[in-house]
């Protein structure tokens, strides 16, 4: 009797199927570059067009709420992004993931440059919130290929280099913002047809995934289909980590120049350096996660008393030395904590419901950016002004530090091997 014939493979299977990887080498450094430089157009949304803010809002003075309309230019992308990943991971685990990638990378140009064309300030910021829709598949996209490609401690690495690039593109952005600026208000939504670079080079120099099949591994019964339940439980609560997490990255990065305009500086320069300062801290504390060689989860009490240390210094804080000394603490903590949380929901995920499972777990981090400021504003008013609030947080901190470590060692002590009795001859 012959055997049964195996299903035909779906448009998605046959564009995924199993590529020859790669991992060193010329190809290897070209698809990292262009994963990495895609996971940054999501930044240059975010951080770009901060500078011209004002600017905008002159031009389009008389227009009915413009002081609330301007500033969602610069924020509904991110808000886009946070509801919307979810089901962009959705889509790319039943169409492909290059395959989307390299469309809304095109999209995204076409919809970042829009304002360059559009006169109505309503149109402009609609534009903006469909630039989230292509940011949330691209930034999910570029997330799961980095799950499909590699493994094991050299995803780990590449994870964290994905934090390191946004840290380090968010600075650069803002300045080629502000300088582009001088132009006109108009002048840097130019930047984002660099996507129309991209979206041909991805398509030709990005390997098609595919699951990675073990030998060990036991072989289905002919014709029986394997099914995988999605880890919801165990992705919820990193999930719900990764939100806390985010809220803990962005306040101060927002913030902070409220604080220091408190303790009476004010010169763009000081703040500058100030920011700059605790965005290198983000980039060494990527660095130390790639080198300490710590699992991810054995990483989460450290991180999160590290944040809850940081916001506790900025609180307490009696000149701006040392709340920069605080910011540079929080800076470090989250800089060891974001690869943490990414790595440890990847490792819950198969290359089935990768996509899914990365794009929870990229609007859950958007979410946390997208409430930050209005977390720390309902605080601030809570408890009568930003510093209180950053004690509150430090409470926090502390609180999810201490949960987390008595997880830990409940883990150890039901893991550790029960001691043997010996007989006595």
């Amino acid at each position: 009797m012959p055997a049964p014939m195996p299903p035909s493979p779906s448009p998605a299977a046959v564009e995924d199927a199993p590529a020859v990887e790669t991992v060193s080498g010329a190809g290897h450094r070209l698809r990292i570059t262009l994963l990495m430089a895609g996971s940054c157009l999501p930044i240059l949304g975010a951080v770009l067009i901060a500078p011209v803010l004002p600017q905008m809002r002159d031009h389009f003075a008389d227009v009915p709420g413009v002081d609330a309309l301007v500033p969602m230019a610069l924020t509904v992308p991110a808000l886009s992004l946070a509801l919307l990943a979810p089901f962009a991971g959705v889509i790319v685990d039943r169409i492909g993931r290059k395959r989307l990638l390299v469309v809304a990378t095109v999209i995204y140009a076409f919809l970042g440059t829009a304002p360059l064309w559009l006169d109505s300030l309503g149109a402009i910021v609609a534009s903006r919130a469909l630039v989230g829709v292509a940011e949330a598949a691209i930034m999910t996209c570029c997330t799961t290929l980095i799950g499909d490609y590699y493994s094991g401690r050299q995803r780990d690495r590449y994870l964290a280099l994905q934090t390191m690039c946004a840290s380090i593109s968010a600075t650069a952005f803002f300045v080629l913002g502000g300088a582009v600026g001088s132009a006109g208000w108009r002048a840097p939504f130019w930047a984002y047809a660099v996507s129309l670079l991209l979206a041909p080079a991805m398509a030709a120099f990005l390997p098609k995934p595919g699951p990675t099949t073990s030998v060990n591994a036991p072989s289905p019964t002919a014709g029986e289909p394997v099914k995988r339940p999605f880890p919801w439980r165990p992705l919820a609560g990193t999930c719900a980590l990764t939100v806390f997490g985010a809220v803990l990255f962005y306040t101060l990065q927002v913030e902070m120049s409220f604080l220091l305009d408190d303790m009476g500086i004010t010169d763009p320069a000081v703040i500058g350096l100030a920011t700059a300062v605790s965005s290198a801290a983000i980039v060494i504390g990527a660095v130390v996660f790639t080198k300490a060689g710590r699992s991810p989860q054995a990483w989460m009490p450290t991180v999160f008393g590290l944040c809850a240390l940081g916001f506790a210094v900025v609180w307490l804080a009696p000149n701006p030395v040392i709340l920069t000394t605080g910011a540079v603490i929080t800076g470090l903590g989250s800089g060891i904590m974001l690869p943490s949380l990414l790595t440890l929901a990847m490792s819950k995920l198969d290359y089935a419901d990768r996509g899914r499972g990365t794009g929870l777990w990229t609007g859950s981090f958007f979410v946390g950016q997208f409430i930050s400021p209005l977390v720390a504003l309902a605080l601030g008013s809570a408890v009568g002004g930003l510093a209180g609030a950053m004690g509150v947080l430090a409470l926090a901190g502390a609180v999810v530090a201490a949960v987390l470590g008595a997880a830990a060692r409940r883990r150890r002590t039901s893991t550790a091997p029960e001691p043997t009795e010996q007989t006595a001859l």
